[in-house]
């Protein structure tokens, strides 16, 4: 009998029935091949402990990063199964010990930690119990990790309410909008006791404390830790995926801002399959098909806290994305980058500096009008007051997939930080009604901002309204002098024409002129609407691209018609005719309100201040 190698495998021969030459060479190709696919096969199957044969008692190693990018372990002793946590979910229940564990209980970051048993990957150190005396920890079995690779796209539902339409959304709001995503994660329950997800450090990087602060509230209801590494952050260099590895027990970071500012959600990989990665063992946000930046870390220290220790990282280069947020974990691929959006910003200072700022943020629905805004409210408070009297003059344009845009222009002021939360509410609203639209799929190509703050308060309040005739023509042009004072007490006048409307003589219209906000209660009260959605995607864009200003002077003539308000738009002065066909069900797709009183014409005057002030003048049409 002989021996043929075979790579890495032998095979036996029988020496009685040799092959001869080529054919034989070509027999031994093919068997060696099926024997190296089989044994390949039997290695994978081998590596892994089959939930069925977890007892308690066993012991085993664990795998983890504590300093740096050395990986260390650190003992596991199973303490049992809990079955069915959830449908089909089981949780392994385990102590830990080792590598300081003993003292600081499981620590954040340690999700997705891998554990060992006689060298075969058991699952990952995903749950713990809150302030527990002990490292009890539950493990997510590597069965259910390795299936979140096999998780079928789905389109993403829409949102149960959609909100109605407002100019300017807080960070309040979106935590209202999004509420089953901003509560508790769901706690695993194990003799009346309950344990969570471990807690995940969320990496702050330039962020200013006041953002910082402002975020905890909305991350730590789902399981997050926010941590400010201080208000400097560098620009990560890209990175290909040539030459960059992740190891099992290796830090990983889910990156969601990246560029002068960082955000970035620190766990371990759990299992590596070629550029294949498994890690975290529980949710981040549960969102199903994602497309996150997923980058390798640096463990600078873990923290002992008695509340809840955590790993404190840097977030190194960018080395591929995570497409599945799941149940069983996250998965992704090392090589494949993500989609982010770019966003950069502009800031000139009154010293004349400029000062550019190039981020790039996650695109999600839920995820980019929440960091757009963290991201922005950052900046503008680091790089202007945040006390006394601050102005900031905003322009931009949002540049969408579909080769249209939205352009922003707008002018904000108060005390403390109302002026940069108005302009970081305001985008929040643009990009979360664009990107959560429920006509059509459009995607954010690029945001382009340029902001001005001012260290004083730009208000101005109207005073009185001169006109030079109060009876008219229909056609005649009526001089309107506007009188407003500064906060500082300077007064301005600013003077306008209007043509009178073709009314019949003897009738009456009316003259407002408001600001912003008393035009929309004004024309709130006229609907008898509190809100509306828009009824296409055209629609949207083009009431984003006209969004009333603050620094404007609006002016409206109406008058004693009928019309109908109909999805978000007036339809004033209609026949009888009109009207009817209109208010007809079959012709109406929502219920239209009738109107007693029409918009005949609109102007707008743009001054330097922001506008406060309303004044309503009655004008008659001549006999």
């Amino acid at each position: 009998m002989k021996i043929i190698g075979c790579g890495q495998t032998s095979i036996l021969r029988l020496a009685h029935k040799p092959f001869q030459g080529r054919e034989a060479i070509k027999h031994i190709r093919w068997l060696c091949l099926f024997l190296l696919l089989w044994g390949g096969q039997a290695l994978a199957s081998s590596l892994i402990l089959p939930l069925e044969q977890i007892k308690p008692g066993m012991k085993g190693r664990g795998k983890s990063v504590f300093l740096h990018s050395t990986i260390a372990e650190f003992d596991v002793e199973i303490l049992g199964l809990i079955e069915n946590v959830q449908p089909k979910k089981n949780v392994i229940l385990a102590k830990l010990s080792g590598q300081g564990l003993d003292d600081t209980g499981v620590v954040q970051g340690m999700s997705g930690s891998p554990v060992y048993v006689d060298g075969k990957l058991v699952g990952a150190v995903a749950y713990s119990f809150a302030f527990a005396k002990e490292a009890i920890a539950g493990i997510t079995p590597i069965e259910e990790m390795l299936a979140v690779a096999g998780e079928k796209s789905q389109a993403r539902p829409p949102q149960a309410l959609s909100p109605p339409f407002r100019s300017l959304l807080t960070l309040e709001d979106l935590m209202d909008i999004n509420r089953d995503l901003f509560s508790s994660h769901a706690s695993v329950v194990a003799q009346g006791q309950a344990f969570h997800p471990i807690g995940v450090p969320l990496v702050f990087g330039g962020f200013s404390p006041q953002t910082v602060e402002k975020a905890k509230p909305i991350f730590s209801r789902i399981g997050f830790q926010p941590v400010s590494l201080g208000t400097t952050a560098q620009v990560s260099e890209k990175a290909s995926a040539p030459g960059i590895a992740l190891r099992e027990g290796d830090p990983v970071a889910v990156q969601l801002v990246r560029g002068d500012l960082s955000v970035a959600a620190l766990g371990t990989v759990t299992h590596v399959d070629g550029n294949k990665v498994f890690a975290f063992g529980h949710p981040l946000y549960n969102l199903g098909m994602v497309d996150y930046g997923m980058a390798k870390a640096d463990v600078l220290v873990v923290v002992p806290s008695l509340q809840a220790s955590f790993k404190l990282s840097s977030i190194g280069p960018l080395v591929g994305s995570f497409s599945q947020d799941r149940a069983g974990g996250a998965f992704g691929e090392v090589g494949r980058m993500p989609h982010l959006i770019p966003l950069n910003i502009r800031i000139l200072e009154e010293e004349g500096r400029l000062k550019t700022f190039n981020l790039e943020i996650v695109d999600d629905k839920i995820l980019s009008p929440l960091l757009v805004n963290l991201s922005v409210a950052s900046l503008l408070s680091s790089e202007a007051r945040s006390h006394g009297n601050l102005s900031v003059e905003l322009s931009g344009d949002l540049y969408l997939d579909n080769e249209s845009n939205v352009r922003l222009e707008d002018l904000f002021s108060g005390n403390l930080d109302s002026a940069v939360t108005n302009v970081s509410g305001l985008l929040t609203a643009v990009i979360y009604y664009l990107i959560n639209n429920e006509f059509q799929d459009v995607g954010i190509h690029r945001i382009d901002l340029s902001v001005r703050p001012m260290e004083e308060a730009k208000f101005s309040y109207l005073e009185r309204v001169w006109l030079d005739k109060y009876e008219v023509k229909p056609g005649e042009r009526i001089k309107v002098k506007i009188f407003y004072r500064t906060f500082g007490g300077q007064s301005f006048q600013e003077m306008v024409d209007i043509e009178a409307p073709p009314l019949p003589a003897g009738s009456e219209f009316s003259l407002v002129i408001a600001d912003a906000a008393s035009m929309h209660q004004l024309e709130m009260a006229q609907y008898r609407s509190q809100d509306f959605m828009p009824r296409s995607l055209a629609q949207l864009i083009r009431i984003l691209n006209n969004l009333r200003k603050n620094n404007r002077i609006y002016f409206k003539l109406m008058t004693s018609k009928p019309g109908l308000f109909l999805r978000g738009e007036e339809l004033p002065n209609l026949p009888p005719s009109m009207k009817l066909m209109f208010s007809s069900p079959r012709a109406a797709a929502s219920s239209p309100t009738e109107l007693t009183r029409s918009t005949l014409r609109e102007y707008q005057l743009p001054i330097p201040y922001v506008f406060r002030g309303m004044a309503t003048i009655p004008v008659k049409i001549k006999k």
